[in-house]
């Protein structure tokens, strides 16, 4: 799995600041509206359910919201950085400020898997989360998302 199948080079950005996971959603939705022209209320009620069964917070500054929707034909990512960190509620209890979500179509089965192991691999990497935030132009977040050695087949 590559970077560039999951993430369009207009699906990151940088923002200042989310009020509540709720408004983060929120955001993550337009992006997605935007971009790859889904339904925005709809993939905001999909992330709050998911994120209803328990955070998708995974530690050290990163959240991986993630859902399965109607209408897809694959797995889309959406990549923001935060300049202020939000209490996301994650598991090792710091605030977020990096968050890569996955959108997979409802019956995506085992690439809706791969593809969140894929990314929760990318952004396990210590390295990688210090280049994402010490850059703010998008284009350097993909570059540094797809940098070679740092992700591997899923």
């Amino acid at each position: 799995m590559q970077m560039s199948q999951l993430l369009d080079a207009e699906a990151l950005r940088v923002i200042g600041s989310a009020t509540s996971k709720k408004r983060l959603f929120q955001t993550l939705g337009e992006m997605a509206h935007t971009v790859y022209g889904l339904n925005a209320s709809a993939v905001v009620e999909a992330l709050q359910e998911r994120e209803s069964l328990g955070p998708t917070g995974v530690g050290h500054g990163v959240a991986l919201p993630h859902a399965r929707l109607d209408g897809l034909d694959r797995v889309l990512g959406v990549f923001l950085k935060l300049d202020r960190p939000l209490d996301y509620g994650s598991v090792d209890k710091s605030p977020v400020d990096l968050v890569f979500a996955l959108l997979a179509p409802r019956d995506a089965g085992v690439d809706h898997l791969k593809a969140l192991a894929f990314v929760s691999r990318t952004l396990r990497n210590p390295a990688v989360c210090e280049k994402l935030r010490a850059n703010d132009e998008p284009a350097k977040f993909i570059e540094i998302l797809s940098s070679e050695g740092v992700t591997k087949a899923a």
